[in-house]
């Protein structure tokens, strides 16, 4: 086994990307809470844009979105390995699809919390 480092290869890192680019696509075809990922991403981007929130409120807005987009990609990546593993119901595979379905709702929750910190100071004037 050669234990030595391959030589960096533009085209072998160009073709990764594509693989990503292909599990984005692969989550957005298959996953129905991708798309309400999506409208969201959409909804404090443009918000964050009309308001003008700051550069550090930025940065927490897209932290925040960037972890529930990692949750939701993880935790369909999961589920796909499950479906392989155990195509037959197994309790504790149910119990691990739970778990990771769950990480993407605490991901979510956070996500709301923070735009809320962030938002309503900007909103509540205009109510």
């Amino acid at each position: 086994m050669n234990d030595r480092p391959s030589r960096f290869s533009f085209s072998v890192r160009v073709r990764s990307m594509r693989y990503a680019f292909a599990g984005v696509r692969d989550v957005l075809a298959t996953q129905h809470n991708a798309w309400i990922h999506a409208a969201a991403t959409c909804l404090v981007v443009c918000a964050g844009a009309l308001l003008g929130v700051s550069r550090i409120e930025w940065c927490m807005l897209t932290l925040a979105m960037s972890l529930v987009w990692v949750a939701e990609a993880l935790n369909t990546a999961l589920e796909v390995l499950c479906d392989v593993v155990s195509p037959e119901f197994n309790s504790l595979i149910g119990r691990s699809k739970d778990i990771a379905a769950g990480a993407v709702l605490l991901s979510a929750a956070g996500s709301v919390a923070i735009a809320l910190l962030i938002f309503v100071p900007y909103l509540r004037p205009l109510m």
